[in-house]
Formats: C-alpha cells, sequence, structure tokens
C-alpha cells in the first residue's frame, strides 16, 4: 500500500519534533512524537484526517500530562544563587540615611556596601539601623527595619 501525503506528514511531525528536541536543551516537543506516531498509524491504515488529527492532539496531551512532571521532578536544576543573591533575607547596618525621594542610601551587608531603598512607604530609614534584605532590584537592595522582636 503506497503511502499517501498525510502519512509523510506525520512522520515529518514526529522527525521534527525528534529533532527539535535533540538540540533544544529543554523539553519543548517531545510529546509530539509519540503523538506524530500515532497519527501515521492511523494514516497508514486508512483512517480519516479527523480521527488522524484527534489521536495526534490525544496522544500528545497525555505525553505531556505524564512527561512533564516527571522531567521537572528529574531535571530540577537546583538553583546556584549567586554572590548577589546570597544577601536576600540577611541582615544589613544602615551607613547612609536611606531616602527613597531622595535616592540616596547605602547599607553594609556581609562586608559589601550597596546602594539601598526601603520597602516601607515613607521611604526613610536613619543610619545605623538594621535591616533586613528583602529583595534586590537592579543594583538596589530593597529593605526593611527590624526590631529585635522581629528578628527572633
Amino acid at each position: 500500500m503506497p503511502m499517501n501525503v498525510m502519512d509523510f506528514v506525520w512522520l515529518g511531525v514526529a522527525v521534527l519534533a525528534a529533532i527539535v528536541e535533540a538540540i533544544v536543551p529543554s523539553l519543548v516537543s517531545v510529546w509530539f512524537v509519540p503523538g506524530g506516531l500515532a497519527a501515521l498509524v492511523v494514516s497508514l491504515m486508512g483512517g480519516p484526517i479527523w480521527l488522524q488529527i484527534l489521536l495526534f492532539l490525544a496522544v500528545s496531551l497525555v505525553a505531556l500530562a505524564f512527561t512533564r512532571p516527571l522531567a521537572k521532578k528529574f531535571l530540577d536544576r537546583r538553583r546556584e544563587y549567586t554572590n548577589a543573591d546570597r544577601v536576600v533575607g540577611a541582615v544589613g547596618i544602615v551607613i547612609q540615611d536611606i531616602d527613597n525621594v531622595m535616592a540616596a542610601g547605602r547599607v553594609i551587608v556581609m562586608g559589601n556596601s550597596w546602594s539601598a531603598r526601603s520597602v516601607e512607604p515613607d521611604g526613610k530609614i536613619a543610619a545605623g539601623t538594621r535591616v533586613r534584605i528583602e529583595r534586590i532590584e537592579g543594583v538596589k537592595l530593597m529593605v526593611a527595619p527590624i526590631t529585635t522582636a522581629a528578628e527572633k
């Protein structure tokens, strides 16, 4: 039985998805391979185009549902923190008054001096205040003042 156009289309979809998956470092198209192969089998058996498309979509979605969670579990690359990321959550000392309106302020944390802004609405923190680094925005630390009760 000679191959028809749809046979080549489904074979092409499966092969192309496999090639893309081999080239790209993360999972992007692996679930289309079994979908394309399932549709190819139906096409070779003379099944109607609507059934081929339906089977392609169904098998691809099932493959996605099963492979994505497993892949995330086994391929989960632990986030490597850079030096900058390590300061988030740390405690620092304000060495220059923080004033969001004036775009001024510096904090020392882990032995390094950083430009800092307050996360507080009023945006002012006096020098000498202990602060917790909440996040980094660009090259500035976003900090909140802490009290001894909040530290515990």
